[in-house]
This record gives C-alpha cells, structure tokens and sequence, in this order.
C-alpha cells in the first residue's frame, strides 16, 4: 500500500480530520473512529483519513504500535452505501486524495507495526475489516458481531476474504451465506477475536498488551510482519471482490433489498 507518502503525512498531527481522531504517544498511534452519529460507517473520506494514519504508521519509526478504537456503542456499521454511490455530504477535511484507490481490504497491508483492535461496540459487515486486519483484538463481552448482507440482497466479498485470513473457510461461509449474528465468545473459538473481557477491564487489558509489545524489538516486528504480508491476498484479488461487490449492489436483487430495507419492510426476492 503506497497511497500516500512519508512528506505527505510527516505533518499529519497538524492535519484537519473529518471522520476519525489521531493521537500519538509513547510510541502508541490511536486512531479512534470518529463518526458516532452515523455508526461509525465508512465513508470514502474516512477510508482516506485511515489510510493516512495507517501509511504514516507505516514511515514513522517512532511509531511501534496502531491502537484502533471507536467513539459510540456500534464501533462500525460497514460502509456508508450512499457515499460509496456518490451521494457524500459536506465535511471538513485537509487529507488530500491518495496516489491511487484505496480498498479498504487493503488498508492494514503493508503497515508492518504490531496493530491491536478495541472492539467496545457492535461490529457489522465492512467493520469486520479492522478486526481481521489487526494482529490482536480484545472485545467487550457484551457486543455484537454480524453480517446481514444477505438480508439486504447484497454480499460480504471483501469481507469474506479478509476472514478467511483469521477464520476457518467453512465457518466463515456459513456466517456470510446466513447472515446471523455471532456471539463473541464464539468468535474468540473461532480466531476472530483474541481476548474477550468486561467493559470494567478491556482498557486494563488493552493497556498490559501494548506495554508487552514495546518491551520487543520493533525492528524485529517490522520485518517479521513484512514477511507475514507477502503471503497475504493482492492488491489484484481485493479489485475484483470490489468489482463483485458493485455488481451484486446494481442487480435486481440488490436494489431490492437496500429498498426493503429503507423501508422496514421483508424483501421480494427474484433471484435477478
């Protein structure tokens, strides 16, 4: 991922962000997600504030460890359809466009730091993103995880592949194709999460993580998760599942089920 440049995000702590916050501090980047009243969903100038932070994980060597966390009790709803459609309102934000697209499968390729997800609200569709994307992730007991795409007449593709990174492929294709909600202490079972902990003690648990990963040579992390990112899916597979995505929304189908779903009402399915 080479969307933008280390002189491009060298000043990023005196950038304007619209959708997300960033703050650095011993040799921690938090970025939190910052759209509480639209549940924290992925609008395309979201996606580029993130791979912003992300690529400035990426240069700056200060930068041992990316905690993602979120503002709200839905840490993300997946993608903002209506902004992806072109439909994107007025925000105020100085990241300027990346050297590229971004697809958000992509967005933690090629960081090379240790990044660690605090999952303190529900988690749905494109949100699953940022939990396969992460080396570690410590969940609230009490939140929600599902992908209702199907519901919609839609279908989790890039989701479905970031998974199958973390998860068992029969598993994973059950959930996309039912659509069901998964508890969290099945998601640990199932490699999605890695620690599962009360609202009392997920920062206490967060907090012991981090000091544990700067105790270890993070020239040794770097290189280690470099290696790991050679085996992982390409830019090339990440396009098509965008390009699937985008068919499955244009079809009978598709606009059927976001229209049901608008409308609170049960699909008519063709199969169109």
């Amino acid at each position: 991922m080479n969307h933008y440049t280390k002189a491009q995000t060298a000043n990023i702590h005196n950038e304007t962000f619209a959708f997300i916050e960033v703050n650095e501090k011993d040799h921690v980047l938090t970025i939190t997600l910052d759209r509480e009243k639209k549940k924290n969903a992925l609008h395309p100038q979201m996606v580029n504030e993130l791979a912003f932070a992300m690529q400035y994980a990426h240069h700056e060597a200060r930068v041992w460890v990316v905690l993602i966390q979120a503002k709200g009790n839905v840490f993300c709803a997946g993608a903002d359809l209506k902004a992806f459609m072109g439909i994107l309102g007025e925000y105020d934000s100085s990241i300027p466009m990346p050297n590229g697209e971004v697809l958000v499968g992509e967005l933690f390729n090629k960081i090379h730091k240790p990044t660690l997800a605090k999952i303190t609200g529900d988690v749905y569709a494109g949100g699953f993103f940022f939990l396969a994307g992460s080396h570690i992730v410590v969940a609230q007991e009490d939140v929600k995880f599902g992908l209702p795409e199907v519901k919609r007449g839609l279908y989790p593709f890039q989701v479905m592949a970031a998974l199958l990174r973390v998860m068992p492929a029969r598993k994973v294709i059950d959930w996309c194709i039912r659509g069901y909600n998964l508890p969290v202490h099945e998601a640990e079972k199932y490699g999605l999460v890695s620690h599962v902990t009360s609202a009392e003690d997920i920062d206490n648990q967060v907090n012991n993580i981090i000091e544990e990963l700067k105790q270890n040579s993070p020239s040794a992390v770097r290189m280690g998760l470099e290696a790991y990112d050679h085996i992982q899916p390409d830019a090339a597979t990440h396009k098509y599942l965008m390009e699937m995505l985008q068919k499955t929304v244009s079809s009978k189908d598709g606009q059927e089920g976001l229209l049901a779903f608008r409308e609170k009402r049960p699909a008519v399915w063709t199969g169109e």
